[in-house]
């Protein structure tokens, strides 16, 4: 198993199940300060025989043509994700979110045409939804950079598939959270902070009037649909939403958030001009495909999920706080 971005949120998530489970597991990760990569996600497996850490990054083509060799599965996790770098910077937006998934597709292509790969992609490529739930019928109208170039990078992946016989999937994830993410800004979720300020006793800020709706996904359930995608052969090909039945307003959800921690205080905040350009609205999912064809739904009780990652960090504050 490879997984590209293996040191960040979602990846290092990832890692500790496969290895767990007896997998051999690689992990890319840049380790950039500007994204999530951060070797304390794996400090408890680290010395595990069964996994290996290479710092490259992924727009290196010589180090992709090296690394997919002899590999089953790759997750392809690695990305820029911030919304607002990609229209502040969008040329390293590009670099990483459109060049680098060609050169590794061409890795696959011309070093191991038969791995399987699982493409993580994001809600963001629909843009300000026209109908809710959200379908993978909906029409594909990105608000941001970011959005386009994932949009891009999805389309590699199935034409790869559909035309050269590297089998790929994608998968279009809603909000994750949970242990290991980014949280001293707001680079990979608006949640990271929210989790931050409460800790640190500052109050949350919730921009607009809260009533945006969104859904939740607790990373261990992101983890299971991503195995289930890898080794099933009825994902090839497909596109799948994921998504979850317990959706709520942004204020709801900050509400929640002080209520679980017995503390703490949310205010609303005009939303800034920047953030504003591009923000979505409401948006939560319809993840019936993957459900009827994979047998996938989230497990994780948005309550049970945030109570978890707040102890986390609460724990851990010295390793997720701050420049490391």
């Amino acid at each position: 198993m490879l997984i590209t971005g293996g040191l960040g949120f979602i990846g290092s998530n990832l890692a500790r199940r496969l290895v767990l489970e007896g997998a051999e597991v690689t992990l890319v990760d840049s380790l950039i300060p500007e994204y999530g990569g951060n070797l304390f996600n794996v400090s408890d497996i680290r010395d595990n025989a069964r996994l290996k850490i290479n710092i490259a990054d992924v727009r290196d083509p010589h180090s992709m043509r090296y690394l997919v060799r002899g590999q089953d599965y790759l997750f392809n996790l690695a990305g820029q994700t911030a919304h607002l770098d990609s229209m502040v910077d969008p040329h390293t937006d590009l670099e990483i979110n459109c060049r680098a998934q060609l050169s590794i597709l061409e890795a696959c292509r011309g070093h191991n045409p038969g791995i399987k790969v699982v493409f993580s992609s994001t809600r963001q490529i629909y843009g300000a939804p026209r109908y809710l739930p959200v379908d993978e019928e909906h029409p594909l109208v990105p608000v941001d950079i970011n959005g386009i170039n994932k949009l891009a990078g999805e389309s590699y992946h199935l034409l790869y598939h559909r035309t050269h016989g590297v089998r790929a999937c994608v998968l279009r994830l809603t909000n994750t959270y949970g242990p290991r993410m980014r949280v001293r800004d707001d680079r990979q979720t608006f949640l990271g902070i929210w989790f931050k300020r409460l800790l640190a006793g500052e109050k949350i800020l919730v921009f607009g009037d809260g009533t945006q709706l969104r859904d939740f996904n607790y990373v261990d359930d992101v983890v299971e649909a991503m195995i289930l995608a890898a080794l099933d052969d009825r994902a090839d090909g497909q596109i799948f939403n994921l998504g979850a039945p317990d959706w709520l307003s942004l204020r709801d959800l900050a509400a929640l958030l002080v209520e679980i921690h017995e503390g703490g205080a949310f205010a609303l905040a005009a939303f800034p001009t920047e953030r504003k350009r591009i923000d979505i609205g409401s948006y939560y999912a319809d993840y019936g495909r993957i459900e009827q064809l994979l047998g996938w739904k989230p497990r994780v009780a948005l309550r049970d999920g945030l109570v978890r990652t707040l102890e986390f960090y609460d724990r851990h504050r010295k390793q997720y706080w701050g420049r490391l």
